[in-house]
């Protein structure tokens, strides 16, 4: 299950790219694995790593200084391509807890409200406002408060962003659909106990079945 999603402060990593697809944030060759862990050296590989396997030293998420920060500021369109769920996987697994872009496609979103990645749509104006404040402080951090619903930008000012109500208590619990039913199984049984079967689960006697 994921981590418990509450408050996260953290400088952010700018990666100004925009229409970032599925395949480029983990590549299919990946996706032999059904282990959620383990594949932070997968995510962005193509662009973290040169032809003969070396780290690219230009690529953002090798730079030192971004080792350790949980908040990724992207542009427009973030996730886009084929569904898969290894991508919020991947960006989990390397440390990675939200995303802040204009707009995300539609599976990658839902992909990554189960799976413990909250993805912030920002207006435009407040992207651009956050992309100014790195230029102009490349520490500069973000405080996100899932509770609340709000996050606390470097310039000292709130901007208030939405969340599926569902999608938000299972962040907060640190769950996904399975695990909310499965934490209610006890009442679930309960109900089915005084309830009769909608179907009928008796045998079948042996003499119906004859010509």
């Amino acid at each position: 299950m994921p981590e418990p999603f509450s408050t996260v402060s953290s400088r952010m990593i700018p990666l100004d790219a925009e229409n970032v697809d599925t395949d480029q944030i983990i590549p299919a060759r990946f996706l032999k694995t059904t282990e959620k862990s383990g594949l932070a050296d997968a995510l962005f590989n193509d662009w973290r790593y040169l032809p003969d396997g070396t780290p690219n030293p230009d690529f953002i998420l090798n730079k030192p200084e971004m080792q350790g920060r949980q908040v990724l500021l992207v542009g427009d369109n973030f996730g886009a391509g084929s569904s898969r769920e290894h991508a919020p996987w991947a960006l989990t697994s390397w440390g990675i807890r939200a995303v802040i872009s204009t707009s995300f496609a539609d599976i990658f979103r839902n992909n990554s409200l189960k799976n413990g990645l909250l993805p912030i749509v920002v207006d435009p104006e407040t992207h651009r406002r956050l992309w100014d404040m790195l230029e102009a402080d490349p520490d500069a951090g973000v405080t996100i408060d899932l509770a609340e619903q709000g996050m606390l930008l470097p310039d000292g000012s709130t901007y208030d962003f939405t969340i599926d109500p569902f999608a938000r208590q299972m962040l907060l619990a640190g769950t996904d659909e399975i695990g909310w039913v499965m934490q209610r199984s006890d009442a679930i049984d309960a109900w089915e106990a005084t309830h009769p079967a909608r179907v009928d689960t008796r045998p079948i006697p042996a003499s119906a079945g004859a010509a």
